[in-house]
């Protein structure tokens, strides 16, 4: 079966079991079908995923992949959330971040770095530390810094320990 027809399948039963109360928090991220048989399917939720919201779709994925046959009769699905290191693909997973240090690279090219203060309808605010004169001295300012959706060409929170 064409890879497009299968991701479109899945995209289309998971929307359907998002409507069903115990899981309309949740919402796919990405879904990739690899040439070997491998599903990789990342889901959130509002609230932050869990391990067993995973488990309950991946089941639920699976009895339709086992029944219809879309991938054969051998696969790999995998169903988790989608980690830190990967790049923030909706505004909706925005909300789940505010307090953490994110990364952004703008679509001019520029990269901003700071802690996400505030999610807006129109973007973001980073607070993030700057390097001012003050007479011949360098200093640290805190400044916050408003970023359109439209001008983050990518997002990542990083991590800090």
């Amino acid at each position: 079966m064409l890879k497009i027809v299968v991701e479109e399948k899945i995209t289309d039963l998971l929307e359907e079991k998002f409507r069903e109360d115990a899981f309309s928090e949740c919402f796919l991220v990405d879904l990739k079908l690899h040439a070997n048989n491998k599903l990789e399917v990342f889901v959130d939720s509002d609230f932050g995923i869990t391990f067993e919201t995973c488990q309950k779709l991946s089941r639920y994925l699976e009895q339709y992949l086992d029944e219809e046959k879309w991938l054969g009769e051998r696969y790999t699905l995998e169903v988790s959330s989608p980690g830190v290191g990967r790049p923030l693909k909706l505004l909706r997973q925005y909300p789940n971040n505010v307090g953490r240090k994110l990364e952004v690279k703008l679509t001019d090219g520029e990269k901003r770095s700071g802690i996400l203060k505030e999610v807006q309808e129109s973007g973001i605010v980073l607070e993030e530390k700057v390097r001012v004169k003050d007479g011949k001295r360098n200093k640290t300012e805190i400044a916050e810094i408003e970023i359109a959706f439209g001008s983050i060409a990518e997002a990542r929170v990083k991590v800090t320990f």
